[in-house]
């Protein structure tokens, strides 16, 4: 905690805040995983039970899932359906875009913290005539911390982003079966 500690006093205020917006932005991507995780688990859930009863011979469609809320007692038709399921897939798709600005983004932050970190220590060693490696190397150090917290954050930002995507396919994929076998029937 010490090192923590130190490490923050001896910072610019652009050092903190460039650490502060990872962390932000940290926070918010495990936010927006957490609950499009949960969010899409459910709907996949829901349209894999819909699609299980459409197979049977005589099943209507669940009102519940999305695609019967989304049709509901009017004449299915291909037009309809493709509507809902480019409006079901948006909806789901929602939140995706702030994880891969976080991803792209998060390693250039990290890297200005680190740029100006350095920038920082050069100005401060400019009144010395002869500076030694070691008293360098740790200011140097201190400044990449910037950089590896910038890539922390794109590494998760990126897999979240893939897992996401990942589940809404399999989303479309219930959606779109269902939608072949509404179609197969009329």
């Amino acid at each position: 905690m010490d090192i923590i500690l130190n490490y923050l006093n001896d910072s610019s205020a652009i050092s903190i805040s460039v650490l502060l917006l990872l962390s932000i932005y940290l926070i918010l991507l495990f936010w927006i995983f957490i609950y499009k995780y949960l969010q899409l688990s459910s709907l996949i859930s829901l349209e894999n039970d819909n699609l299980s009863s459409l197979v049977t011979r005589d099943a209507k469609i669940n009102p519940l899932s999305n695609i019967g809320q989304c049709v509901g007692n009017t004449t299915i038709s291909k037009e309809l359906l493709d509507v809902c399921e480019i409006t079901l897939i948006r909806d789901a798709s929602s939140g995706l875009t702030w994880l891969s600005i976080i991803a792209s983004t998060a390693p250039f932050i990290g890297l200005f913290g680190t740029v100006v970190g350095i920038l920082e220590s050069f100005a401060k060693f400019s009144t010395i005539s002869k500076v030694a490696f070691s008293t360098i190397a740790p200011v140097i150090s201190e400044a990449l911390v910037a950089t590896a917290a910038g890539i922390f954050v794109a590494i998760f930002a990126y897999t979240f982003h893939q897992i996401i995507t990942r589940k809404i396919y399999e989303l479309n994929t219930y959606i779109k079966s269902q939608i072949d076998i509404l179609l197969a029937r009329n």
